[in-house]
């Protein structure tokens, strides 16, 4: 890109991402939405839309149809239609961060600030669980509402872990794209503290992600001999048990709330039961988006007490599986798995084939999101669409093969 001035303005732009989405959604959405204006208004002076040639972008397409057509079959429109029109934003945006993520140096250097802030977030996070107040201050009685939680700058939600989850991966593949073997015992040692980190939010879900992501990762990577790996892996659970076993909370968090939540009152078991019953009430294109809410809490305020004790009400089903059921129903959920499909498990072995670390970060996040079993937060929430969409970017964008604007790449890294 030969106009520095637009240069340094989008990547200003795409440096604050990470302390958009810290700031709340809000502000997160107010920058995508700035993003993809801007990126629009530069597509039209270049005159270059060849990206809507691009099967990629059919895809993303497509599912935003169907979102639209679900809004209008949801049990209430209003809401659907609020949460689904919004999403063609989500496509801009995916198609902004593969443009401007083929210049190598625009990369880099928003994967370095990026990693800057995730530090700084990490460090808040053992901060907050030593001195009781996080960097800024906030009193222990914010963390105290979410059962002594960590629940650093985001003040509002215990969901920290998640944000550490969702761009650790990529840190550590840019690292090792970067600097190679020469610098992996740092990496490993680093990677040890995102994970160590994430536990002590007492995010249980996203530090088993994290756990899986590491041991996937290292798995893949080529540099370690299998007699490495197996002392790493064997470190790293001896490290967790001594945390946990040492740690009222964690042992609390981790043993004790685990083993509650999958009783047969457990909160978690209730709330799948919940959304199984959604997904049986509407089995073929469900409530509709953002309409789960409106489904449970109707029911649960039933005079019928039989019908009182089948439902939680709750914004979500917090299992992706059961989210896309219950609001989406079969035929919609059928639909939607063949885009992701074709978008992301379809490339496995692009990623196996490729040295492409920051690729395989990336790729694992992807895949981890769809665990079954595990407790997730909403899919179409902003904050977590946005943490997929990033590194759904960044797996297209720094594969040469997978990029969007691929037939551009040469001009582009000039």
């Amino acid at each position: 890109m030969k106009n520095k001035i637009i240069y340094n303005y989008f990547l200003l732009l795409f440096s604050l991402i990470p302390i958009s989405i810290l700031a709340g959604s809000g502000f997160s959405v107010s920058n995508i939405l700035l993003i993809d204006l801007s990126f629009l208004i530069y597509m039209f002076y270049l005159k270059d839309f060849s990206f809507l040639k691009n099967k990629s972008i059919k895809y993303l397409l497509i599912f935003y149809l169907y979102l639209i057509f679900n809004s209008f079959i949801s049990i209430d429109s209003e809401q659907g239609i609020l949460r689904n029109f919004g999403f063609i934003r989500i496509i801009i945006f995916f198609v902004a961060l593969n443009f401007f993520f083929n210049q190598k140096s625009f990369l880099e250097k928003t994967l370095f600030i990026w990693s800057l802030i995730l530090l700084v977030v990490v460090f808040d996070i053992f901060f907050e669980r030593f001195n009781g107040t996080n960097l800024l201050g906030y009193p222990k009685e914010t963390t105290t509402y979410f059962g002594n939680r960590i629940v650093s700058f985001f003040r509002d939600e215990p969901i920290v872990g998640g944000f550490v989850n969702a761009f650790y991966l990529i840190l550590i593949g840019f690292l090792l794209n970067k600097f190679g073997p020469k610098k992996s015992n740092y990496i490993i040692i680093l990677s040890m503290v995102f994970l160590i980190s994430i536990m002590m939010t007492g995010e249980r879900s996203n530090t088993l992600r994290a756990g899986l992501g590491i041991l996937i990762f290292f798995i893949f990577y080529k540099e370690f001999n299998l007699r490495f790996k197996l002392i790493s892996l064997i470190t790293m659970v001896l490290l967790l048990f001594i945390l946990i076993s040492n740690s009222s909370f964690l042992k609390g968090r981790f043993i004790v709330q685990f083993k509650q939540a999958i009783t047969n009152d457990g909160l978690y078991l209730r709330i799948y039961k919940s959304g199984f019953e959604v997904f049986k009430n509407y089995p073929l294109f469900g409530v509709g988006n953002k309409n789960y809410r409106i489904e449970t809490c109707k029911n649960q305020n039933n005079k019928s007490i039989k019908t009182q004790k089948k439902y939680k009400c709750t914004t979500h089903p917090h299992q992706i599986y059961l989210e896309f059921l219950s609001e989406h129903g079969l035929l919609g959920s059928l639909m939607m798995f063949f885009i992701l499909y074709k978008l992301i498990f379809s490339k496995i072995k692009s990623v196996i084939r490729s040295n492409n670390y920051l690729q395989l970060g990336s790729f694992i996040y992807l895949i981890l999101v769809f665990l079954p079993l595990i407790p997730s937060g909403a899919f179409f929430n902003d904050y977590m669409l946005t943490l997929f969409i990033i590194n759904l970017s960044i797996f297209y964008a720094s594969n040469l093969n997978l990029n969007i604007f691929h037939n551009d790449i040469k001009n582009n890294h000039n």
